[in-house]
C-alpha cells in the first residue's frame, strides 16, 4: 500500500485535483508498480495566512503570482 500527501495552497478547483490524482496514480503505477487500488492520495490545503516563505506570511505578500 502506498500513500501520497500533497500539501499546497488552498484554491485549486475540484477538476484540477481530479486531473492531478489521475496523473499521480498513473506515474506511480508505471514507475513504481503501485496498484491503483492500493494507492491513497490526500490533499492538504493550506490557507495563505498559514503558509510562510522567507519569514513572511503569504497573505502579507504583494508578489503572490509566484506562489500559485
Amino acid at each position: 500500500m502506498a500513500h501520497v500527501q500533497i500539501t499546497m495552497l488552498a484554491g485549486r478547483t475540484i477538476e484540477q485535483k481530479r486531473r492531478a490524482v489521475k496523473r499521480v496514480t498513473e506515474v506511480l503505477r508505471e514507475e513504481l508498480n503501485v496498484k491503483a487500488e492500493k494507492l491513497t492520495i490526500a490533499f492538504v490545503e493550506v490557507p495563505r495566512d498559514s503558509y510562510a516563505r522567507n519569514g513572511v506570511l503569504l497573505s502579507d505578500r504583494t508578489d503572490l503570482q509566484q506562489f500559485g
